[in-house]
């Protein structure tokens, strides 16, 4: 596989009502972000991939309406109506293909002007699970609990997920939630769905994201370090919440497997430096961690009390803050892309990871982490 790089990023701020900001203005300030980051014009892209929904945006071809706004006229241009890992990922195959030598990837979203439970009980079975009500956060419950009993993992050691990634928010200035809290804190918060708590679960967020691709020639005349993409692997399991076991993330060990495969790690957690894991709620971070092969089945719990996953640990875990600290979805995987880069340029201020040379960003599909793409990255 031929070399691409990653060369340029930029993000909006992730709040909770961006009331002043349509979706163009979002997209626009990320695009000229990354664009300037990149030191190019948008001239210099010849390919542009968008990143949206329909039922997030309220409309139908949810694209459309930001074309403009990143710059996609006159430009071959695809769109992707998932997670922003998916969407990197396509960008990355097109540059592999031959036919492009720059890719822009913009993803964007506006939690606060939908539904949460109406739009995500809309992934489910139409006949079996839709009718009694399923949405993200009651579903996640049933694979928090099934996770929970099957390997002894305790609602404490989930809650430490959250105090330790609210506290690394307060180095983020993207993130939304910068929170100084205890586990107890996290206990005693408003019940969801049991055993999720308000504080095991991510916030309603605004913005947008966006990365910049491209071939290794072009990468290395830029005006800043390109990141290298070493691997990339995804991978989707079942679609029916009663075809898997919630507790054993199948398609995260396989999509790992590909994109450790393709960067020649045999001990990730040994090998790589930073992660940025895509917790929607505070149980996953331990769950994918499993996956990811950070630590044994069922180890995620005492992983998170041995103090690996700190900011100063082997292993730091999302010291962004995570998705625990800002949740626009779609946007919210290209964000894990964009974290890492900027840690493995030694630019993330003071939540860099010092000594970061490979990194990993995860994002996910689906109810309950049905399908994973895992991206390993590292820096010159």
């Amino acid at each position: 596989m031929k070399r691409v790089g990653i060369i340029g990023v930029g993000q909006t701020r992730y709040e909770r009502m961006k009331t002043e900001d349509t979706y163009a203005d979002l997209v626009f300030e990320a695009t000229v972000k990354a664009l300037d980051d990149a030191g190019l014009g948008i001239d210099d892209i010849d390919n542009v991939i968008t990143i949206s929904n329909d039922f997030w945006d309220g409309r139908t071809i949810s694209s459309m309406a930001i074309t403009d706004a990143c710059g996609s006229y006159g430009k071959n241009v695809s769109t992707v109506e998932g997670d922003g890992t998916f969407g990197a990922l396509y960008g990355l195959m097109r540059i592999l293909s031959g036919a492009f030598r720059t890719t822009l990837v913009v993803a964007h979203c506006k939690g606060s002007e939908g539904s949460n439970h109406f739009i995500t009980n809309a992934m489910f079975n139409p006949i079996y699970e839709r009718m009694i009500g399923l949405d993200s956060i009651s579903s996640s419950a049933l694979q928090a609990r099934r996770y929970m009993e099957k390997y002894n993992i305790t609602e404490e050691q989930c809650a430490m997920v959250s105090v330790k990634n609210h506290k690394n928010a307060f180095n983020n200035p993207f993130a939304q939630l910068a929170m100084n809290i205890t586990v107890e804190d996290v206990l005693k918060s408003k019940m969801l769905s049991d055993p999720i708590k308000l504080l095991d679960a991510s916030p309603i967020s605004d913005g947008a994201c966006a990365i910049i691709l491209a071939e290794e020639e072009i990468a290395k005349k830029g005006p800043k370090r390109p990141v290298w993409i070493r691997g990339v692997g995804h991978c989707a399991e079942a679609y029916n919440l009663g075809d898997r076991d919630l507790a054993e993330p199948l398609s995260l060990i396989r999509a790992a497997k590909k994109a450790y495969t393709m960067a020649g790690i045999t001990e990730p957690f040994k090998e790589i430096d930073v992660a940025e894991i895509y917790d929607a709620f505070s149980y996953q971070e331990l769950l994918w961690s499993e996956g990811l092969g950070f630590c044994e089945k069922g180890g995620g719990g005492r992983l998170i009390e041995s103090g690996a996953t700190e900011m100063d640990g082997e292993l730091p875990i999302n010291p962004s803050g995570g998705v625990l600290s800002a949740h626009p979805v779609l946007v919210a995987g290209l964000a894990r892309i964009a974290e890492i880069t900027i840690q493995l340029r030694g630019e993330a201020g003071e939540r860099q990871v010092h000594g970061a040379r490979v990194g990993l960003a995860h994002g996910i599909n689906g109810a309950c982490g049905q399908a994973h793409c895992v991206w390993i990255l590292e820096g010159e």
